[in-house]
């Protein structure tokens, strides 16, 4: 397996070095300077992956070997195949990064919001800081703040209840959070921030869009652009639902095993596959991650690998330490291991601690919120040793001067 690392680019403020300081050796990226829609040019996908792979003299190469993410469009969510120019787009760009050697594009097809969280620093037993959905405090914004037209029928008397009691206790500023933190586009998003007004805008546009439509119109994409991606060697990957259940009426339709396999029948292309996170399926008590792994090993790819506790209402959940958690990450790890045994040397599965606590300095640092670095440091330590254990260490390339 190779480590990965989510790396925002040059103004990011975890530095190529400091990547090299906790062992990580291929880079996640994206040029999120590009507008969404826009095509991501041949010289600027090339110059960002010369920054990153132009090595220092005595320094450890870096490879950047996962985009994550072209960003879809929404017209493409919201009709499908008949989006045709912003799909020729997305196949400019796909092609373009195909061409400049990287091999595997990561993607999700979340309407209107991508991951949600209500609280970013939710301080846990240990002092260190957590990104935290709250399921009351959610059902707060959406029924009062967002007011979405038939919000209440999506919540029980009791529920509406609890949610008026907490958003009357909230503050100016405390409305202010929860608004920047569902609606302003976390970082790493493949949606527009919006402002209140814009959001129920953008729900209005997807009024009689279901699941079944939402995924058909997946499908359309899918075998629009998988040509492209066979033809250029480069694997697709698409990323959970997070967290993995309908937000705001909208359908969500990559949340479980029958979700994946319904799109894999669909579309059988070898370059059809996906992003294994651990963190956004894990959320899901049903989900049955050792055995998902079994069933789609052929095709993940990429796989985000963190840990998360449901709360006594098991639609709360917290972002947990990547060993303390509901997912048993040792057999997601020994499920995986199996795969990546069978594979050639260039087709190992690129792995990356996803998310991470803020703690120790990043405590008191500017941090890019659920990307400190202190926090993934360890949880990529901490999957590293169980790589050992399992007798399958990572790939761990050396400087030119010392190999």
């Amino acid at each position: 397996m190779r480590q990965g690392w989510r790396w925002f680019g040059p103004k990011a403020p975890v530095t190529l070095d400091e990547v090299r300081h906790v062992g990580a050796t291929d880079i996640v990226s994206a040029l999120h300077e590009v507008p969404i829609g826009a095509v991501w040019t041949k010289d600027a996908v090339e110059a960002r992956r010369d920054m990153i792979e132009t090595t220092p003299s005595g320094r450890v190469p870096l490879r950047w070997s996962v985009v994550e993410s072209i960003p879809i469009p929404d017209a493409v969510k919201r009709v499908g195949g008949k989006a045709k120019a912003e799909i020729e787009a997305w196949i400019a760009s796909l092609e373009n990064v195909g061409r400049a050697g990287i091999p595997i594009v990561c993607y999700n097809f979340m309407p209107v919001v991508d991951w949600c969280r209500t609280e970013l620093d939710f301080v846990t037993d240990t002092g260190a800081t957590a990104m935290r959905f709250d399921f009351e405090t959610f059902a707060a914004f959406d029924l009062f703040i967002l007011e979405r037209p038939d919000a209440a029928h999506d919540y029980s008397e009791a529920e509406r209840a609890r949610a008026e009691a907490l958003f009357k206790a909230m503050d100016e500023q405390a409305v202010s959070d929860l608004v920047r933190n569902i609606a302003s586009a976390l970082p790493g998003s493949t949606t527009e921030p919006m402002t209140i007004p814009g959001f129920r805008d953008k729900l209005a546009q997807y009024r009689g869009i279901d699941a079944a439509r939402l995924r058909q119109h997946l499908i359309e994409f899918l075998e629009a652009v998988t040509p492209a991606a066979e033809s250029l060697g480069v694997k697709l990957t698409l990323h959970p639902d997070d967290p993995p259940r309908p937000l705001f009426g909208l359908p969500r339709i990559a949340s479980t095993e029958a979700d994946y396999a319904a799109l894999f029948d669909a579309v059988p292309s070898p370059a059809n596959g996906m992003c294994f996170c651990t963190g956004s399926l894990g959320v899901r008590l049903e989900n049955d991650l050792p055995a998902m792994v079994e069933r789609f090993a052929s095709r993940i790819h990429f796989s985000h690998l963190r840990n998360t506790r449901r709360e006594a209402d098991p639609r709360t959940f917290h972002e947990s330490a990547h060993l303390d958690g509901d997912t048993d990450m040792v057999a997601v790890l020994k499920a995986l291991v199996k795969e990546d045994a069978k594979r050639a040397p260039g087709e190992t599965i690129v792995i990356r601690s996803d998310h991470g606590h803020r703690m120790l300095d990043d405590l008191t640092k500017t941090v890019t919120p659920g990307y400190p670095a202190i926090g993934r440091m360890r949880g990529l330590a901490e999957l590293r040793g169980i790589l050992y254990a399992l007798g399958h260490p990572p790939e761990l390339p050396r400087a030119a001067e010392l190999a």
